[in-house]
């Protein structure tokens, strides 16, 4: 099975498409800011579960993150353990530079 991963920045989100078909497999919903990417929700159909596409979904749009210099705000849940179970990713997490408390 070949899934292909495509952004559609028009919709807000990345595509995934498999073995050629034009039918989506899953997508990642997500907010682009110029210095961040927030993550909010993930989507498989379910006959495509468990096969990779979430895992495409989310290797390729964290690459293009890393190559684009964008910060990554990991808030839905599928990205957020999918990163704690890839590290090598850890290190593009968006953590709060403020100092302020109360």
């Amino acid at each position: 099975m070949t899934v292909k991963v495509i952004d559609q920045p028009e919709a807000r989100r990345y595509e995934a498409t498999v073995d050629g078909q034009s039918e989506v497999a899953g997508f990642s919903q997500y907010i682009r800011t110029p210095e961040l990417i927030a993550f909010l929700h993930t989507e498989v159909r379910p006959e495509f579960e468990g096969r990779g596409v979430g895992s495409a979904l989310a290797r390729t749009s964290l690459d293009e993150a890393r190559a684009a210099g964008l910060r990554v705000l990991a808030t839905c849940p599928f990205y957020a353990a999918w990163i704690g179970r890839h590290p090598e990713y850890a290190d593009l997490l968006y953590q709060a530079r403020s100092k302020v408390s109360d």
